[in-house]
């Protein structure tokens, strides 16, 4: 039987305690909670919708996160 591979389970996180801090900072405590892919952008962007276990996305206005989402 062949191997089954495994997604790893990304980070156990609240979003939404990202919200109101400033990228930079942001980006760092994602890295340091077990994000793999940490993706910054600016509001509308336009962006792939696949899901990618392991990536936190941050919508950021001057500087600072104002909305977070897994995936």
């Amino acid at each position: 039987m062949a191997p089954t591979s495994r997604t790893p389970e990304p980070p156990r996180d609240a979003p939404e305690s990202y919200v109101g801090l400033d990228a930079e900072g942001a980006e760092q405590l994602a890295r340091t909670r077990g994000w793999s892919v940490v993706r910054a952008l600016p509001p509308g962007s336009i962006i792939t919708m696949e899901y990618l276990a392991g990536r936190i996305n941050f919508e950021v206005q001057d500087g600072a996160v104002t909305r977070c989402w897994l995936g």
